[in-house]
Protein backbone atom coordinates (compact mmCIF):
# COMPACT_ATOMS: atom_id res chain seq x y z
CA UNK A 1 0.00 0.00 0.00
CA UNK A 2 2.56 2.31 -0.81
CA UNK A 3 2.17 6.10 -2.50
CA UNK A 4 4.07 9.09 -3.43
CA UNK A 5 6.59 11.18 -1.43
CA UNK A 6 9.74 10.62 0.49
CA UNK A 7 8.40 7.55 2.35
CA UNK A 8 10.44 5.24 5.13
CA UNK A 9 8.39 2.75 5.67
CA UNK A 10 9.10 -0.78 3.89
CA UNK A 11 5.57 -1.56 3.15
CA UNK A 12 6.91 -5.09 1.58
CA UNK A 13 7.98 -5.71 5.40
CA UNK A 14 5.03 -4.19 6.44
CA UNK A 15 2.45 -6.78 4.49
CA UNK A 16 4.16 -9.44 6.22
CA UNK A 17 2.04 -8.90 9.58
CA UNK A 18 -0.82 -10.01 7.87
CA UNK A 19 0.96 -13.42 8.65
CA UNK A 20 -0.02 -13.45 12.03
CA UNK A 21 -3.91 -14.62 12.09
CA UNK A 22 -4.80 -12.63 15.59
CA UNK A 23 -2.83 -9.56 14.42
CA UNK A 24 -5.36 -6.08 14.40
CA UNK A 25 -3.78 -5.84 10.87
CA UNK A 26 -5.77 -9.25 10.00
CA UNK A 27 -8.77 -8.81 11.64
CA UNK A 28 -9.04 -5.24 9.51
CA UNK A 29 -8.66 -7.17 6.28
CA UNK A 30 -11.44 -9.78 7.22
CA UNK A 31 -13.75 -5.99 7.67
CA UNK A 32 -12.74 -4.87 4.87
CA UNK A 33 -13.23 -7.52 3.09
CA UNK A 34 -16.58 -8.56 4.42
CA UNK A 35 -17.65 -4.89 3.37
CA UNK A 36 -16.70 -5.26 0.08
CA UNK A 37 -18.60 -8.74 -0.27
CA UNK A 38 -21.69 -7.02 0.62
CA UNK A 39 -21.17 -4.18 -1.37
CA UNK A 40 -20.78 -6.17 -4.41
CA UNK A 41 -23.32 -8.73 -3.44
CA UNK A 42 -26.05 -6.21 -3.42
CA UNK A 43 -25.02 -5.43 -6.89
CA UNK A 44 -25.48 -8.75 -8.24
CA UNK A 45 -26.76 -8.67 -11.87
CA UNK A 46 -25.76 -4.85 -12.07
CA UNK A 47 -22.53 -3.37 -14.12
CA UNK A 48 -20.05 -2.53 -11.43
CA UNK A 49 -16.98 -0.71 -11.41
CA UNK A 50 -14.65 -1.33 -8.61
CA UNK A 51 -11.52 0.94 -7.74
CA UNK A 52 -8.88 0.29 -5.33
CA UNK A 53 -6.17 3.18 -4.06
CA UNK A 54 -3.04 2.37 -2.78
CA UNK A 55 -3.70 -1.35 -3.10
CA UNK A 56 -0.93 -3.25 -1.83
CA UNK A 57 -1.13 -7.15 -3.60
CA UNK A 58 -4.91 -6.44 -3.89
CA UNK A 59 -5.23 -9.08 -0.78
CA UNK A 60 -8.17 -6.73 0.07
CA UNK A 61 -10.00 -7.42 -2.68
CA UNK A 62 -8.84 -9.60 -5.24
CA UNK A 63 -10.17 -12.63 -3.06
CA UNK A 64 -13.72 -11.63 -2.58
CA UNK A 65 -13.80 -10.65 -6.63
CA UNK A 66 -12.67 -14.43 -7.06
CA UNK A 67 -15.69 -15.85 -4.37
CA UNK A 68 -18.32 -13.86 -6.36
CA UNK A 69 -20.42 -16.59 -7.83
CA UNK A 70 -23.24 -16.43 -10.22
CA UNK A 71 -24.55 -13.36 -11.81
CA UNK A 72 -21.89 -10.66 -11.46
CA UNK A 73 -20.82 -8.19 -13.76
CA UNK A 74 -17.50 -6.48 -12.33
CA UNK A 75 -14.53 -4.88 -13.67
CA UNK A 76 -11.95 -3.45 -11.11
CA UNK A 77 -8.84 -1.48 -11.34
CA UNK A 78 -6.20 -1.98 -8.74
CA UNK A 79 -3.47 1.01 -8.41
CA UNK A 80 0.04 0.50 -6.17
CA UNK A 81 3.09 2.25 -7.05
CA UNK A 82 5.46 -0.53 -5.51
CA UNK A 83 6.39 -2.55 -8.32
CA UNK A 84 7.07 -5.75 -6.69
CA UNK A 85 3.44 -5.61 -4.96
CA UNK A 86 1.69 -4.34 -8.06
CA UNK A 87 3.55 -7.58 -10.06
CA UNK A 88 2.24 -9.58 -6.98
CA UNK A 89 -1.24 -8.34 -7.46
CA UNK A 90 -1.04 -9.65 -10.84
CA UNK A 91 -0.23 -12.61 -10.47
CA UNK A 92 -2.87 -13.26 -8.04
CA UNK A 93 -5.59 -11.64 -10.33
CA UNK A 94 -4.02 -14.61 -13.15
CA UNK A 95 -4.18 -17.44 -10.79
CA UNK A 96 -7.69 -16.41 -9.58
CA UNK A 97 -8.70 -16.30 -13.25
CA UNK A 98 -9.70 -12.42 -12.67
CA UNK A 99 -9.38 -11.38 -16.17
CA UNK A 100 -11.33 -8.25 -15.57
CA UNK A 101 -8.70 -7.05 -13.34
CA UNK A 102 -6.46 -4.12 -14.48
CA UNK A 103 -3.44 -3.32 -11.99
CA UNK A 104 -1.51 -0.20 -12.67
CA UNK A 105 1.87 0.29 -10.92
CA UNK A 106 1.49 4.02 -10.21
CA UNK A 107 0.88 6.98 -7.74
CA UNK A 108 -2.41 6.58 -6.48
CA UNK A 109 -2.53 10.28 -5.06
CA UNK A 110 -1.92 11.56 -9.13
CA UNK A 111 -5.47 11.92 -10.25
CA UNK A 112 -4.03 11.18 -13.92
CA UNK A 113 -2.77 7.26 -12.56
CA UNK A 114 -7.27 6.83 -12.58
CA UNK A 115 -7.29 8.51 -15.99
CA UNK A 116 -9.94 6.69 -17.99
CA UNK A 117 -11.68 4.60 -14.95
CA UNK A 118 -15.40 4.93 -15.10
CA UNK A 119 -16.47 6.33 -11.69
CA UNK A 120 -16.25 3.56 -8.97
CA UNK A 121 -19.21 1.62 -7.49
CA UNK A 122 -17.63 0.42 -4.85
CA UNK A 123 -14.00 2.19 -4.20
CA UNK A 124 -11.69 1.29 -1.92
CA UNK A 125 -9.36 3.60 -0.07
CA UNK A 126 -7.17 1.05 2.69
CA UNK A 127 -3.99 1.84 4.03
CA UNK A 128 -4.24 5.78 2.85
CA UNK A 129 -5.90 7.89 5.24
CA UNK A 130 -3.63 7.48 8.49
CA UNK A 131 0.08 7.91 5.99
CA UNK A 132 -1.19 11.61 5.07
CA UNK A 133 -1.47 14.90 6.47
CA UNK A 134 -4.93 16.16 7.51
CA UNK A 135 -4.50 18.98 4.22
CA UNK A 136 -4.31 16.26 1.90
CA UNK A 137 -6.87 14.20 3.68
CA UNK A 138 -9.40 16.97 2.73
CA UNK A 139 -7.97 17.22 -0.79
CA UNK A 140 -8.37 13.34 -1.53
CA UNK A 141 -12.06 13.61 0.27
CA UNK A 142 -13.03 16.74 -1.86
CA UNK A 143 -11.78 14.72 -4.89
CA UNK A 144 -13.88 11.52 -4.00
CA UNK A 145 -17.50 12.95 -5.72
CA UNK A 146 -15.77 12.65 -9.02
CA UNK A 147 -14.30 9.32 -8.21
CA UNK A 148 -17.39 7.61 -7.12
CA UNK A 149 -20.87 7.17 -9.52
CA UNK A 150 -23.93 8.75 -7.67
CA UNK A 151 -24.93 5.99 -5.27
CA UNK A 152 -21.77 4.42 -5.15
CA UNK A 153 -19.56 3.61 -1.64
CA UNK A 154 -16.17 4.45 -0.11
CA UNK A 155 -14.60 1.02 2.14
CA UNK A 156 -11.67 3.38 3.91
CA UNK A 157 -9.55 2.26 6.64
CA UNK A 158 -7.62 4.45 10.12
CA UNK A 159 -5.95 3.34 12.62
CA UNK A 160 -6.27 4.97 15.84
CA UNK A 161 -4.10 8.06 17.24
CA UNK A 162 -0.51 6.95 16.63
CA UNK A 163 0.91 9.31 19.41
CA UNK A 164 4.54 10.31 18.41
CA UNK A 165 3.56 9.00 14.72
CA UNK A 166 0.46 10.11 14.39
CA UNK A 167 -0.04 13.15 11.22
CA UNK A 168 -3.81 14.36 12.18
CA UNK A 169 -3.93 17.50 14.05
CA UNK A 170 -7.58 16.92 14.91
CA UNK A 171 -8.09 16.02 18.19
CA UNK A 172 -9.78 12.70 19.73
CA UNK A 173 -10.10 9.93 16.99
CA UNK A 174 -8.39 10.57 13.74
CA UNK A 175 -11.12 8.61 12.54
CA UNK A 176 -14.14 10.79 12.78
CA UNK A 177 -12.71 13.58 11.10
CA UNK A 178 -12.70 10.92 8.33
CA UNK A 179 -16.15 10.65 8.83
CA UNK A 180 -17.03 14.04 9.21
CA UNK A 181 -15.29 15.21 5.70
CA UNK A 182 -16.83 12.71 4.00
CA UNK A 183 -20.56 13.87 5.41
CA UNK A 184 -19.24 17.41 4.22
CA UNK A 185 -19.02 15.97 0.36
CA UNK A 186 -22.57 14.57 0.91
CA UNK A 187 -21.28 11.12 1.59
CA UNK A 188 -24.11 8.89 3.90
CA UNK A 189 -22.35 6.55 6.55
CA UNK A 190 -23.61 3.06 6.12
CA UNK A 191 -20.83 1.19 8.88
CA UNK A 192 -18.55 2.41 11.21
CA UNK A 193 -16.43 -0.61 12.76
CA UNK A 194 -14.60 0.88 15.56
CA UNK A 195 -13.60 -2.55 18.07
CA UNK A 196 -12.96 -1.99 21.50
CA UNK A 197 -9.88 -4.04 21.57
CA UNK A 198 -8.21 -2.80 18.93
CA UNK A 199 -6.82 0.36 16.99
CA UNK A 200 -8.52 0.33 13.41
CA UNK A 201 -11.51 1.36 12.42
CA UNK A 202 -13.97 0.43 8.97
CA UNK A 203 -15.95 3.02 7.40
CA UNK A 204 -18.49 2.21 4.60
CA UNK A 205 -20.14 5.91 3.71
CA UNK A 206 -22.10 6.15 0.38
CA UNK A 207 -22.16 9.00 -2.16
CA UNK A 208 -25.72 10.97 -2.04
CA UNK A 209 -27.24 11.52 -5.97
CA UNK A 210 -27.15 15.07 -5.61
CA UNK A 211 -23.34 15.20 -4.19
CA UNK A 212 -21.97 17.28 -7.06
CA UNK A 213 -18.67 17.04 -8.04
CA UNK A 214 -15.96 19.60 -7.64
CA UNK A 215 -13.05 20.40 -10.09
CA UNK A 216 -10.32 17.36 -9.69
CA UNK A 217 -7.04 18.87 -8.19
CA UNK A 218 -3.72 17.48 -10.31
CA UNK A 219 -2.43 15.72 -6.68
CA UNK A 220 -5.03 14.39 -4.31
CA UNK A 221 -2.04 13.27 -1.53
CA UNK A 222 1.86 12.05 -0.72
CA UNK A 223 2.73 9.64 1.91
CA UNK A 224 4.01 11.54 4.59
CA UNK A 225 5.81 8.21 6.81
Amino acid sequence: MADSGAVSTDWREWHERYDDPGSSLMRRLETVRHEARRLLADRRGARTQVASICAGDGRDLLPVLASMDGDFDVDAILVEIDSDLADRARATAAALGLARVEVRTGDAGLVRTLAGAPPADVFLACGVFGNITDSDLEATIGALPALVAPGGAVVWTRGANLGDGELSAYTGDPADLVRDLLARQGFAEETFVRPADAGFRVGVHRRSVDALPTALPERMFSFAR
